[in-house]
């Protein structure tokens, strides 16, 4: 099992296929799993690399505060452990974030940036706001992992012909330490680098879907901020684009790295 440690963390990752780098980063709660129908396309024409987020997957869970600063050094970190040179990044959702605050930390490591799902701030603005997250740190401090993944898997995944993901979700997140996921929650709440994205000059695609938890046009907001940045949307998807439409996904993040 590939391991190495950063900050006294030791972060599993995994590595398959050859040629330029991508990079993929999951989402919050979950692991290298999210990728599982992109590593076997990818791998066909890239250097495939996963990485479990400190707190998440097979990675410690250290007891103490996160950061994205410190997620973003995580993966700084694992850059220079493998001597990959700049990478072409994909991150969802938290990834995304991720993403984001590495352009702006260090934004000579990325060939690209892929961000799904996500924005680059996340920032309580109003009474509504603080409501809805003030309810998500509530339901994640009541009830069990296991029971958070089934409603989880429900929402993400409503279609009868869904069941598979629903159950995977379920299962998925089960797996979750209680501690270090509301660790990671409290690492995104109040984080932001939307001041700086004009600064972000590499090539950037934007994916969005359709039903994502926020609206198409917060996206094409964000993208007119960026030198270099286009906007794909993913219709009939949610949150989870690359599980619930991996073949429009596939398509669209292949033809932005082979250009």
């Amino acid at each position: 099992m590939p391991r190495f440690e950063h900050d006294g963390c030791a972060l599993h990752y995994e590595a398959f296929g050859q040629g330029d780098p991508v990079l993929l980063v999951h989402g919050l709660g979950s692991s290298g799993q999210d990728w599982e129908y992109q590593i076997p396309v990818l791998a066909a024409r890239y250097r495939v690399i996963t990485l479990d987020v400190r707190g998440h997957g097979r990675s410690d869970k250290p007891r103490e505060r996160y950061s994205m600063a410190a997620f973003s050094a995580d993966v700084q970190a694992l850059i220079s452990h493998l001597q990959t040179g700049p990478v072409h990044l994909v991150g969802l959702s938290m990834g995304g974030m991720i993403g984001f605050q590495l352009a702006v930390d260090r934004p000579e490591l990325l060939k690209s940036l892929t961000i799904v799902n996500s924005a680059p701030a996340v920032k309580i603005k109003s009474f509504t706001d603080f409501r809805q997250f003030a309810k998500r740190w509530l339901l994640a401090r009541a009830f069990s992992m296991e029971a958070i993944g089934k409603a989880l898997g429900k929402h993400l995944f409503p279609l009868p012909e869904q069941a598979d993901l629903r159950e995977k979700a379920a299962l998925r997140w089960a797996q979750n330490d209680k501690r270090a996921y509301l660790a990671s929650f409290s690492a995104i709440v109040g984080w932001g680098v939307e001041d700086a994205l004009s600064r972000i000059q590499c090539p950037t695609l934007i994916v969005t879907a359709d039903n994502d938890y926020t609206p198409v046009a917060l996206k094409e907001a964000y993208v007119r901020l960026m030198p270099n940045a286009r906007l794909v949307v993913i219709e009939d998807s949610r949150h989870a684009t690359p599980l619930d439409q991996p073949d429009a996904f596939n398509r669209a993040l292949l033809a932005f790295l082979d250009s």
